[in-house]
């Protein structure tokens, strides 16, 4: 079995095990982490950071989340509407003008976190996405591919730069530093949108499924979706210095298991973690109002959407192209975070719903030994 790393509570024995499980199928490396309560009952890692396994995977060690960074770019957004200075039900337009060319006028916030504002497709080049004027003038641009609000089609690269220049225009900050000042700093949570050059050795790039190179591109991952009609993405764009460099609030966040747990048992824990207080129950509520309930026109499948965040039953989470993952759910208090630099192909890919379902397992004996079964005592150990 592979060697994994970390500390965790006994009872949730099955989280490294399935994270070892993982490593021995093939995978490169990877860790998962589990807060309960805005605490960790589960921090491991394993594995290595590099495609020929000579350099082991670090406790500080950091990818590229993907889509996961969604939903820290959503949380800034309910951070500003909790505030009241954000309107989730004003129209764009209010707080960015050029906004309402083309038609957009009706675009509401809300439905820029719902994938429902209709501009899911990047069309630009690649290099324009490093400049965050040139980008968001280019979307400012653009006219809606359906009427705005009556669909869904998942904005994957896109939602980041319309919900952050939003953050931007309100708050006169860009999307990565609000998110580091007014949610990562006050957490402790390693987890930057925007990479600064002083944490590249800690980085282990995207690892392309087996039998890909790295011109790999992301896809949908049903068949009945519409075709991609925007610029594809590829592992080497998301590798490349330029890439971390830059904000790209829907894409690139880097960070490991342990910060991205953290930031979102903010919205498991009513708003509030380590004695820091980011916003207030009503406030994590909002991420679960439905604005959508149908097929994702560019997914291809069945979605729930909230505000920011994909809805499945009493949870709320979304994961990343390559794997990642985070998934929260409020009325147990727990967050589970599994984050991954190795790529499979998307129709075989499953591991983030294994570390969940292992975690739950953990839960259920969590919940006995806090009804008085076996009493309150420390049951963590080093893995």
């Amino acid at each position: 079995m592979a060697d994994i790393q970390g500390s965790y509570d006994d009872l949730f024995t099955a989280v490294p095990s399935a994270l070892a499980a993982l490593l021995d199928e093939g995978d490169a490396g990877g860790s998962v982490a589990v807060f309960v309560d805005g605490r960790p009952v589960v921090d491991v890692w394993g594995g290595f950071t590099d495609a020929d396994r000579t350099i082991p995977w670090q406790r500080d060690t950091i990818v590229n989340v993907w889509s996961v960074t969604k939903t820290m770019t959503a949380l800034c957004a309910l951070v500003l509407a909790d505030r009241g200075e954000l309107d989730l039900a004003a129209p764009v337009a209010r707080y960015w003008p050029e906004f309402a060319a083309a038609g957009k006028e009706k675009v509401l916030v809300r439905h820029l976190l719902a994938h429902t504002a209709g501009l899911p497709d990047w069309d630009g080049p690649v290099a324009e996405l490093y400049d965050w004027t040139s980008a968001t003038a280019r979307l400012a641009a653009q006219a809606p591919q359906w009427e705005p609000g009556n669909e869904a089609g998942y904005h994957s690269l896109t939602q980041g730069f319309l919900v952050g220049e939003v953050v931007r225009r309100i708050t006169g900050r860009t999307l990565g530093a609000f998110f580091a000042d007014e949610v990562a700093g006050p957490l402790g949570a390693d987890f930057h949108i925007g990479l600064p050059a002083e944490h590249d050795h800690r980085v282990a790039l995207t690892i392309p499924p087996q039998s890909r190179d790295d011109g790999y591109a992301a896809s949908a991952p049903a068949g009945g979706a519409t075709p991609a009609a925007g610029t594809p993405i590829r592992v080497h764009d998301g590798n490349s210095v330029a890439w971390r460099r830059a904000q790209i609030p829907a894409a690139n966040g880097l960070g490991n298991a342990r910060s991205v747990a953290l930031v979102q048992s903010v919205m498991a824990c009513g708003g509030s973690v380590r004695g820091a207080r980011l916003l207030s129950q009503a406030g994590c509520d909002r991420a679960r109002e439905e604005q959508f309930h149908g097929d994702d026109r560019v997914l291809g499948m069945p979605m729930r959407w909230g505000l920011g965040y994909g809805l499945f039953g009493n949870t709320y989470g979304w994961g990343g192209w390559g794997g990642s993952l985070v998934m929260i759910d409020p009325d147990a208090r727990m967050a589970v975070a599994y984050v991954t630099h190795q790529m499979r192909e998307p129709a075989d890919d499953n591991r983030g719903l294994e570390i969940v379902t292992a975690a739950y397992d953990g839960l259920t004996g969590l919940r006995a030994r806090s009804n008085g079964s076996h009493g309150s005592t420390d049951s963590s150990r080093r893995a």
